[in-house]
């Protein structure tokens, strides 16, 4: 079980920072292109920022992974030949999901990058990442549903 645990905060974790500096990355890329001259220590410093900032971000992710792992536990039982695409595919759909709820349900967008398509597939490649990890972690006959 703690292992469980520990390949679901590792999800969580690795997926809000690869989130966290991917959008930043987009929208100091913007900035560029505006004209605006951004180097290297300034993209260092506001990306530590900025994931440091995000974390409701973190706890939204959180929350859908809590949601989205026990979903592909509970599959893989009944489909074990799928458990290797179902972790990472629980990920990005529960990163898609909690932007599409978020935007539907309160008419937000909680980051910014991912009002463009390109910007909510990565983030939700993050929630793939994350997703993948956590199967990797976990052991073979563990699930994140209890038996």
């Amino acid at each position: 079980m703690l292992r469980a645990l520990g390949a679901y905060l590792l999800a969580v974790v690795v997926t809000y920072v690869c989130a966290a500096v991917a959008a930043t990355q987009s929208v100091i890329s913007r900035l560029a292109d505006m004209g605006v001259d951004v180097d290297f220590a300034l993209r260092l410093q506001t990306t530590l920022q900025d994931t440091a900032g995000m974390i409701p971000y973190l706890l939204l992710i959180a929350v859908a992974f809590a949601i989205a792992f026990p979903v592909a536990a509970l599959v893989s039982r009944f489909l074990p030949r799928w458990r290797s695409l179902g972790y990472p595919l629980a990920g990005g759909v529960a990163i898609l999901a909690l932007h599409f709820i978020l935007n539907q349900a309160l008419n937000i967008t909680p980051v910014a990058a991912a009002r463009t398509t390109l910007g909510l597939g990565v983030q939700a490649l993050a929630g793939v990442l994350g997703g993948y990890l956590c199967l990797r972690v976990l052991p073979r006959k563990e699930t994140l549903v209890e038996r």
